[in-house]
């Protein structure tokens, strides 16, 4: 199992989907900090992520072991993040075998139909849900009883 999570600008959502990936998944979990610069990454890092690359080539490289790649909408977005995504980050995400979960988030703004607005908090569980999903690790189940 191997997860990447992709941040930039501050890494702060990036720290908490890591947060949440090592409170929900298996100790043995490989998740994989990849920042657009040291700062989201140094954050990620802190977060527990298992290791860490920054910048352009490093995640240009390291974007193919991931099996699931998670972050923000502005991750595919060539030129978001102020320019820290550049066309080749966006590029190499995009085209990456790894399932893509992204938050609808994006910087600049886009609007994304369909879509209802939850709190960040909310859409990082939901994400981390589906990587539950993904690897067959179920919440407990609760019985049923006939009433």
């Amino acid at each position: 199992m191997i997860i990447a999570a992709v941040d930039g600008m501050g890494g702060s959502i990036g720290s908490q989907i890591v947060l949440e990936l090592r409170k929900e998944l298996p100790e043995e979990a490989v998740i994989i900090a990849l920042g657009t610069n040291a700062i989201a990454t140094g954050k990620m890092m802190k977060a527990k992520a298992s290791k860490g690359a920054t910048g352009e080539n490093a995640i240009a490289c390291s974007i193919g072991e991931a099996e699931i790649i998670m972050g923000s909408l502005s991750i595919v977005v060539p030129n978001s993040m102020m320019g820290e995504v550049t066309p080749r980050i966006a590029t190499a995400i995009a085209s990456a075998p790894g399932r893509k979960i992204l938050l609808p988030i994006s910087n600049p703004p886009l609007e994304v139909l369909g879509v209802s607005r939850k709190p960040l908090q909310a859409l990082i569980k939901e994400a981390v849900s589906i990587v539950k999903e993904h690897y067959g690790l179920f919440a407990e189940t609760k019985e049923v009883k006939d009433v």
